[in-house]
Formats: C-alpha cells, sequence, structure tokens
C-alpha cells in the first residue's frame, strides 16, 4: 500500500485536525485539493463495469448456481482498480452527470450514464447497459463518512443490481457494498482498507452470499482478505470464497472442486475501452468538463489553483440552490426518478437489442454528439 505522504503533503494533519471531531460527519469538512483523486465519484463508479464481460452469456448456464457464481466473479472483479494511495474522488454536485461507452473486444458495446440525485444526503444513481448482450447493471450509493480518530469511515449504504434480460425469471441479483476505512489520516502509514460484510442475493433463484472483507488486525492477518459462503435458502452450503480481492480469489465448491473466481495479475489488465465525450462536446455540468480546471490544477501539482477550481464549483453550486430556494424550485433530476425507494432511470427499454442500441443511444445522447476517443 502506498503511503500519502510520500507525496510530501504533510500538511493534512494541519489542514484537518482543528475541522474534525470524532463521530463528525465528514460532508461537512473541507478537505485539502492534495488528498483528491482526479476525477469524480461518478465515473469511479465505472471501475465496476471494468469485467462485465465476466457474466456476458451467464443467462446461457443452465445450472442457476453457475449463473449466481459468474455474478459473484464480476462483482468481486471490481475492487481491484484503485487510485495510488489514499484518494477521494470529487464529491459530485447536484444535478452533475457522467456518460461514457464501452466497447469490448467481440465489437459490442456498453453504455453507461450516472447522475448525482441528491446531495444531502449525497446520493449517485448510476446504469449501465450491454444490449448485445443482454445485461443491465443499476443501483445507488448512499455513502456515509465519520472520523474516527486516526482513520475514516465510510458507510456505504445502496446496491448493485444486476438483470439478465435474456433470463428474466432469474428477477434480479442484488448485491450490497462493503464498507471502506482510510487509515493512518493522522500518524503512521495510510492504507485504504474494505471491511465488513456485502450480501450478493438471488431472491428468484434462492442463492445468496454473506462476503466477509477482512481488514488487518494491528499485529496478524493480510490487507485485503475475503472469504465467505455461498448458500441456498435451505442452508445448504454450495461453496466458499478465499483470497484477497487485490490479487487472487478462489471457490471451493461442496464437493470439494476448487476453482479461480477472479485472478487481478492474469484478468485485471483486460479492460474494455472507454469512450468519453471531448470536453468541448459535453454539457457544463458534465463531470470531466465541470472538474476539468481542478483536474488540471491536480496534474500540475499546483494546490493554490486546485483550492481556487474546487472553491469556484462549490461556490457556483451554493448559487444555483440560493436561486431554486428563492424561486421555490425543486431540483429534479434528469436521468433518474424515485420508484418504490430505488431510483431508476427514466427510461424504458425496447424489447430487441437492435432497438436498445438505437434508444440507449438518443437517450444519453440527445444532441446526436459522438463521443470522441
Amino acid at each position: 500500500m502506498s503511503n500519502l505522504r510520500d507525496e510530501n503533503e504533510g500538511s493534512i494533519i494541519m489542514s484537518l485536525i482543528s475541522q474534525l471531531r470524532i463521530g463528525m460527519d465528514l460532508s461537512k469538512v473541507a478537505f485539502p485539493t492534495f488528498v483528491l483523486e482526479p476525477r469524480s465519484m461518478l465515473q469511479r463508479i465505472t471501475d465496476f463495469m471494468s469485467h462485465p464481460d465476466l457474466i456476458f452469456g451467464a443467462e446461457n448456464e443452465a445450472d442457476p448456481e453457475e449463473r449466481f457464481l459468474r455474478v459473484l466473479r464480476y462483482y468481486m472483479s471490481g475492487w481491484h482498480r484503485k487510485p495510488r494511495g489514499v484518494k477521494k474522488p470529487y464529491n459530485p454536485t447536484l444535478g452533475e452527470f457522467f456518460r461514457c461507452r464501452f466497447e469490448y473486444k467481440d465489437g459490442s458495446k456498453g453504455f453507461y450514464i450516472a447522475e448525482q440525485v441528491s446531495h444531502h444526503p449525497p446520493i449517485s444513481a448510476y446504469f449501465y447497459v450491454s444490449p448485445a448482450n443482454r445485461l443491465v447493471i443499476a443501483g445507488e450509493l448512499r455513502p456515509k463518512s465519520r472520523f474516527l480518530g486516526n482513520s475514516v469511515s465510510t458507510i456505504m449504504e445502496g446496491e448493485n443490481r444486476v438483470v439478465f434480460l435474456g433470463k428474466p425469471e432469474d428477477g434480479e441479483y442484488v448485491i450490497s457494498m462493503p464498507n471502506m476505512y482510510a487509515r493512518g489520516i493522522l500518524f503512521g502509514k495510510m492504507v485504504l482498507e474494505l471491511g465488513d460484510t456485502s450480501v450478493a442475493r438471488c431472491k428468484n433463484t434462492g442463492l445468496s452470499c454473506e462476503i466477509n472483507f477482512k481488514t488487518k488486525g494491528m499485529f496478524s492477518g493480510t490487507y485485503n482478505a475475503v472469504s465467505g459462503k455461498v448458500k441456498k435458502d435451505d442452508g445448504f452450503e454450495v461453496g466458499e470464497v478465499s483470497g484477497t480481492w487485490s490479487q487472487s480469489m478462489q471457490f471451493k465448491s461442496a464437493r470439494g472442486n476448487t476453482r479461480t473466481l477472479f485472478d487481478v495479475v492474469a484478468e485485471g489488465k483486460d479492460l474494455p475501452r472507454m469512450i468519453i465525450s471531448s470536453e468541448e462536446e459535453q454539457e457544463p455540468n458534465e463531470s470531466q468538463r465541470q472538474w476539468s480546471k481542478l483536474t488540471k490544477a491536480i496534474g500540475e501539482k499546483n494546490m493554490d489553483a486546485a483550492t481556487g477550481a474546487k472553491v469556484s464549483v462549490e461556490d457556483a453550486q451554493r448559487e444555483l440552490a440560493r436561486r431554486r430556494e428563492e424561486k421555490n424550485e425543486k431540483f429534479v433530476p434528469r436521468f433518474f426518478e424515485l420508484r418504490d425507494g430505488l431510483w431508476k432511470v427514466k427510461f424504458e427499454l425496447p424489447p430487441t437489442p437492435e432497438e436498445q442500441i438505437a434508444a440507449v443511444e438518443a437517450w444519453i445522447w440527445p444532441k446526436e454528439v459522438e463521443p470522441s476517443a
């Protein structure tokens, strides 16, 4: 794990210490710009779209256990991509959105859209579809950060929902998130850990897995370890997961067979091509354009310019909020709406993959702007 102080930014202690209280809600704390990862949280979620090809075609598996394991494999592959050191993505502003396309080796495509649908509390909603591969991944994240002394915890409320369009009888594969811990923020080595338990469940097939993300003890254990048991509703144990999410994970079935669930070294670099519109073609509240000055300043290690750029965006958002309040206007998300307690897209997929591709492109890019590489 990388040490943030290798970047010679020891002033983090003085920048934070005057603001922090044990148990404090960190959404109200102004973090110094040098701890920022140069992209928005809306874009960081795309890390979970790095390996959807692991479940392409899973609907054709006759055994529901195999379909479940394919989903589990996809989910566990989403954690190895992370910034150097302990970095925090930009907090998306209300109404900010990020959109992109993915191109896969077989020529098929995936489409992604994410929007910040709430600011207090912060909620990021997202939607991914690959029509040719009959796959939808949707969900929302509601992070809540707390100061714990020498560490920060981020409780990752929300869920992933995976749907096989060609296997509607399976319903949704619903997966919750582990929590995140930034250790050593005031003294010692800074590391980012995943901790606690996430649950993957498919109600219609009766399969589930509680995945325990283990944090390293002070004197024992290892970083990034995971374990879990895949079970049926009747309690029958199908098998167990073990390994580390940063290196390799295995699945051992109840019959005694062991196979690799995901190997970061062998499979982690095999990523799809992400296509994003140039900043000139983006709308003012698209993530990369909105934060472009901050991103540029961070890249140049100009912390004064970075702070100014960050404050400029935040001041503009406060002004927009003030105007809405003056006019007694309520913010309405552009791409998502709240239905049955979940944030879902304002969009209905047509029946065929060909129709879906055309409809999704027209919905996500209504101005007929062709994203450039």
